[in-house]
């Protein structure tokens, strides 16, 4: 049995851990997640860890960069050269991990030396800051992440958010900025007309088909972090997003994914739930 829960309104990749991303109309889906995403990150020498923006201390800037790449990855093939640009200079100039030391020029941004790197190291890991936000079990600490192996994920290899939940948000706290950009999910779900509020939980142990071939597990909820409140892009850094999320529904918002069935994934795709 199945029912209709909504069709793909947007999709994301990231193609650089904490810089922006692109947004095409159709992304390929392996077993590993979607292809390309989160598939570079820079590595810091110092702290042995991946450099992430959940550490805004030292690595918030990371999100005034946008990455892409020059062309699709393709599957069982080497990772294609990645561009990168400062959002933050108007027409910057862009820098290709194909033409020039990316780790170079960030090493010298952040005065550390970096790398970027496409393979991640074993066992590796990233520094998370938590925020002072009532609800939350740590408080104005910053402890360490170990990534799922053989990947730079944070905990999932994929995250959908729907248009319900950032409605509800809306509703709750209309003087506050719910941009979807804040919340880097791989897919924005439009739910159908009707439908109300955090939707997407409801689904949590249950499959979703989405187009005719990719199938998506629902790992459960996704807990929200201090990057959804730093200033990315246009928007401006806010604390208070973290803070609403927490008030009203335990800090979570949006769903993790994980790949059942891989396959193509494309705007205006049919989301079902698989009963």
């Amino acid at each position: 049995m199945q029912e209709l829960v909504g069709t793909v309104q947007s999709l994301w990749r990231y193609p650089v851990k904490s810089m922006l991303g692109e947004s095409p109309a159709r992304l390929d889906v392996d077993a590993r997640g979607i292809r390309g995403d989160r598939a570079y990150a820079l590595w810091d020498h110092a702290s042995g860890r991946v450099a992430s923006a959940k550490n805004p201390r030292l690595w918030k800037d990371l999100l005034g960069y946008g990455a892409r790449y020059r062309d699709e990855p393709e599957a069982a093939a080497p990772l294609p050269p990645v561009v990168i640009r400062s959002l933050r200079d108007g027409e910057g100039a862009e820098l290709s991990s194909e033409e020039a030391d990316v780790g170079a020029f960030f090493s010298g941004l952040f005065g550390r030396r970096v790398s970027l790197l496409d393979t991640p190291p074993e066992g590796a890991s990233l520094d998370q800051y938590w925020p002072p936000v009532e609800g939350r079990a740590f408080q104005d600490v910053t402890n360490a992440l170990e990534l799922p192996e053989g990947t730079f994920f944070d905990a999932c290899p994929i995250h959908a958010l729907t248009t319900a939940t950032l409605a509800r948000l809306r509703q709750l706290e209309p003087q506050l900025d719910f941009a979807v950009e804040r919340f880097r999910p791989n897919l924005l779900i439009s739910a159908p007309e009707g439908v109300e509020g955090f939707v997407e939980e409801d689904w949590s142990g249950a499959c979703l088909q989405i187009g005719a071939q990719l199938v998506l597990r629902v790992d459960g909820g996704c807990p929200r972090c201090v990057v959804t409140t730093l200033a990315q892009g246009e928007l401006e850094e806010d604390l208070e997003i973290l803070r609403a999320t927490a008030r009203h529904n335990k800090v979570v918002a949006g769903i993790r994914l994980s790949v059942v069935t891989p396959g193509p994934v494309a705007v205006g795709d049919p989301v079902r739930l698989l009963a």
